[in-house]
């Protein structure tokens, strides 16, 4: 089997181009450089193959690459403002191409997600409860509308299972401050409390 090598120029020429391709379009060369820029860059934060070790910083192995992908443009576009964001993200995405940005989200969504972390039994319990059913005495929606059956996500809304609680905690937070301008979203955490909010975390990082 033949060993393909990238070489710094590669991937820098790859990550500034401008091309624009449907993920089904992107080329092998782009997919192999984006495994390289994963690999020695990306995995610094998000971990081996995405599945961060570091309870800061998001999994990303086994998220929907349409949801990465529209993620990564909105770093790109510095469009979302929460602040990990202004402090990684926005530099991190500035040069990537869209065609890179597509293949990253397909090398991610490839990955297979880490196992989830057990934690407070009664907050785990309390977190499935507001998942499924909201909390109608607050105006409070269920997550689950959204999110699926076992927070597996779908294109538009992200998978949430096994992700980490403080990670989690910390972007329900910008979302209720509109740090992350997101109407749906800023709806659904605005008048979460945080022992709620706390619960869904610790549920949502128990899933497998």
């Amino acid at each position: 089997m033949k060993t393909l090598i990238v070489t710094a120029s590669a991937v820098a020429a790859l990550l500034m181009a401008q091309a624009s391709l449907p993920a089904d379009e992107v080329s092998a060369e782009a997919h192999l450089a984006a495994r390289h820029v994963a690999v020695m860059t990306c995995a610094t934060c998000h971990g081996p193959q995405g599945r961060s070790i570091m309870p800061k910083f998001p999994a990303l192995a086994g998220q929907h690459p349409k949801y990465l992908a529209a993620q990564l443009q909105a770093f790109k576009a510095q469009t979302r403002g929460d602040a990990d964001a202004l402090g990684y993200m926005w530099g991190m995405a500035a040069p990537l191409s869209d065609e890179m940005i597509a293949a990253l989200a397909g090398y991610y969504g490839a990955q297979t997600p880490g196992a989830g972390s057990s934690g407070d039994a009664g907050a785990i319990a309390r977190g499935a409860d507001i998942y499924a059913n909201g909390v109608a005495a607050e105006g409070i929606p269920p997550c689950i509308a959204c999110h699926g059956p076992g927070a597996v996500g779908t294109d538009e809304y992200p998978r949430l299972a096994g992700q980490h609680a403080q990670y989690l905690l910390k972007q329900l937070r910008s979302f209720q401050n509109n740090m992350r301008n997101v109407a749906v979203m800023h709806g659904v955490a605005q008048d979460l409390k945080i022992s709620e909010m706390e619960s869904v975390a610790a549920y949502l990082q128990s899933l497998r």
